[in-house]
């Protein structure tokens, strides 16, 4: 990378630590991603809550195309994940130069992507939603969703941008600012949009996609305005970011592994929404919205994977194993204690919960076993969260990708496709299928982690 050692030891690397200590920076780091998440699942929530009232149908649009989204959009998540190892090892290795390179590398390599993925997916939405079974009474209003939230693909990915570089130097607090302006905004659209008061066009899962498209604009604006400024040594420049070969080839040898392996992942979601289409608009209905809530009870899983990810990586160009394997144990200890309560809750009230979004007796019993079936593999998978924050941090991605591919497509999808085909089970086979793959893969990322073989990953001279 040219230019980045003139900024060597500009930046002191920062001790690790220990016990309460380590817990407490660990929290501190990851209560602002915790409760960006929590927004976020919330306003999905609220976006159920407003559709729902208009019918299963329309509730079932974003619930059908979920997934599919979900596939493009977890190539950003990748990529700019791997902006985040390379910075925050860049940042333990107290070279500011070459953690603003990595920025602004990520910066043209995320808009590359976006604007593939968005002309990918205009071309191909219409039969993916045919393929996967999407039923007559949904399928229009889920085209439509579709096509109008792919638009705000490339905002998406400018705020990935801005979380990546701030979580590898220890800010979680500015992104979480940024996306609670966003989704304070989209919860204000959402009504007006949907239902159309006074001088509002009530567009119904139109507006939803409308509304969120408006404040993904609003959270990219930003964004892009704070990484212009250079906060914290990051700053955005058209210059810098002009493709460098080496680096492109270095963040998409990190970032393509763990997309790919999502991705992969997030199609064998979309192909086991084909096997959920089968069971009818109530089956769906109870699958979306317990997919939201259980989004909401793994929040503190995926607060504590993103501060542990920086911190491993800044422990990792300062060559602190130990230290990184502190993280960690200290991470594996703290999902452990923030989600064993809302698990309960998830077991005990789950069906509850679902009866609170759609008043469909059928879905609610559907919703009330599902959680009922999966809640303790759940706790399983957070588990398996925190230790991809080593992997994720030392940059050994390809792990990351076989679990991944192998928790959907070797298990969980030929197991709910038997079950379904074989059995009686109806429903069931999705959650039992759901069970096994969660609890199989927790067991499989402890024994890599144990193994210690992701520690070699990534040479700090490469960087």
């Amino acid at each position: 990378m040219e230019g980045g050692s003139a900024a060597a030891g500009a930046m002191g690397t920062e001790p690790v630590g220990s016990g309460r200590a380590l817990a407490r920076k660990l929290l501190a780091l990851s209560l602002p991603m915790m409760a960006g998440s929590l927004i976020e699942t919330l306003y999905n929530l609220t976006d159920a809550f407003f559709l729902g009232k208009l019918g299963a149908a329309e509730i079932g649009a974003p619930s059908v195309t979920f997934s599919i989204l979900f596939f493009l959009i977890i190539f950003g998540t990748g990529l700019s994940n791997a902006g985040t190892t390379l910075m925050a090892q860049s940042r333990g290795m107290g070279d500011q130069g070459k953690m603003n390179h990595y920025l602004n590398q990520s910066a043209s390599l995320l808009g590359l992507a976006a604007a593939v993925l968005v002309a990918v997916g205009l071309a191909l939405s219409a039969p993916v939603l045919s393929l996967l079974g999407t039923p007559p009474e949904t399928y229009g209003h889920a085209l439509v969703y579709l096509r109008i939230v792919l638009l705000g693909v490339p905002f998406t990915f400018a705020y990935f941008l801005l979380q990546s570089g701030f979580v590898a130097i220890g800010d979680t607090m500015t992104p979480l600012r940024v996306h609670l302006a966003a989704v304070l905004l989209n919860v204000a659209l959402d009504p007006l949009f949907i239902y159309g008061p006074g001088p509002f066009p009530a567009w119904g899962v139109a507006g939803a996609a409308v509304a969120t498209v408006l404040s993904q604009t609003v959270g990219a604006v930003l964004s892009l305005a704070i990484l212009a400024k250079g906060r914290g040594g990051l700053r955005l420049s058209p210059a810098l970011a002009k493709p460098v070969g080496k680096s492109w080839k270095l963040l998409l040898g990190i970032g393509l592994p763990s997309s790919l392996g999502q991705a992969v992942s997030a199609l064998g979601f979309t192909v086991l929404q084909g096997v959920v289409n089968r069971f009818g608009v109530a089956a769906i209905a109870a699958f979306g919205i317990g997919n939201r809530l259980n989004n909401m009870f793994d929040i503190p899983a995926h607060g504590i994977v993103a501060a542990s990810t920086g911190m491993v990586g800044r422990a990792m160009g300062a060559r602190d194993q130990a230290g990184a394997d502190r993280i960690i144990r200290t991470s594996l200890i703290l999902v452990l204690a923030l989600e064993l309560p809302l698990m309960g809750l998830a077991f005990l009230f789950g069906g509850d919960l679902v009866r609170f979004f759609v008043d469909d007796p059928e879905a609610v019993r559907l919703g009330r076993v599902m959680f009922t079936v999966i809640t303790p593999s759940l706790l399983m998978f957070g588990l398996y969260m925190a230790l991809t924050g080593a992997f994720q941090g030392a940059g050994d991605t390809k792990v990351i990708m076989a679990l991944s591919i192998t928790r959907l497509w070797v298990i969980r999808v030929p197991l709910a496709y038997a079950l379904a085909g074989l059995t009686d089970l109806g429903p069931m086979s999705i959650w039992i299928a759901m069970f096994v793959s969660n609890f199989t893969i927790a067991v499989a990322g402890w024994l890599y982690w144990r193994s210690g073989r992701w520690r070699k990953a990534l040479d700090p001279g490469r960087i």
